[in-house]
């Protein structure tokens, strides 16, 4: 009972993951693990700009390197902050009780978020930060309204201004509701520069949350060829023993 409760769980999580964004349009991440380029500076964004304030605590950094094909003195020279050994996990120094008494809630760790929430909904939610003058640090996001943090990536993408649209109901009630963003400063990058970093970021999100995923993929080919070849010569066996049975 047990292992059919998790397949079907495992079969949901896919619808979950989408019903996560809520009403909001999700745009397509088109992420590439396979891309190790891509993997390689999205790791570079998240422990410049993520992993001060969020721990991937289930991914070692050895492990990373070996996945992205770099080498432990490079992950200890450019992406280990935090750590003093390249076998750690990567955690953060910040103390959770200083971490809630500035944000009013620890922020989470992130090494399954990709999971939880799905590649889709965290390059949409990368993208969909906007002015918000009544939020604490200035601004809010689409698709996770009154969000507790602030927009780390600023200074790359710049800022963004909603754009209202308003509706009148059948009780002649006014309705606004955002219907798009603008940007109104630029930040660093241009636009195109900076969805594709929100995309790199998004794919060594999901590669953390299952670092054995392609792996997984190459031993399923295996598997799947032996059984192939396996059901031909079966069945050249049973034609075999049968062919003087009438």
């Amino acid at each position: 009972m047990k292992k059919i409760l998790f397949a079907l769980l495992f079969m949901l999580t896919p619808v979950l993951a989408q019903a996560a964004g809520g009403n909001v349009h999700l745009d397509s991440a088109d992420i590439d693990l396979e891309n190790k380029d891509s993997l390689r500076r999205g790791a570079k964004l998240f422990t410049n700009y993520c992993l001060s304030c969020h721990s991937a605590q289930f991914q070692r950094y050895n492990r990373m390197a070996r996945d992205l094909g770099m080498t432990d003195d490079q992950v200890i020279n450019n992406l280990m902050f935090a750590s003093k050994e390249v076998g750690e996990t990567m955690t953060i120094a910040m103390p959770g009780e200083q971490a809630e008494a500035w944000f009013g809630v620890t922020p989470p760790d992130l090494s399954l978020t990709a999971r939880s929430r799905g590649p889709d909904w965290i390059y949409t939610y990368l993208r969909s930060f906007y002015l918000d003058d009544s939020r604490p640090f200035g601004v809010n996001n689409l698709i996770f309204d009154k969000v507790g943090m602030p927009h780390v990536l600023w200074q790359l993408q710049g800022f963004q201004q909603p754009v209202y649209e308003t509706t009148v109901d059948e009780d002649g009630k006014e309705h606004k509701a955002i219907v798009d963003l603008e940007l109104v400063e630029q930040g660093s990058m241009s636009p195109a520069e900076y969805d594709q970093a929100a995309r790199d970021l998004t794919a060594f999100m999901t590669y953390i949350a299952e670092p054995i995923r392609l792996e997984r993929k190459r031993i399923g080919l295996w598997v799947i060829g032996f059984l192939v070849i396996f059901t031909i010569l079966a069945y050249m066996l049973k034609k075999e023993y049968w062919k003087d049975v009438h």
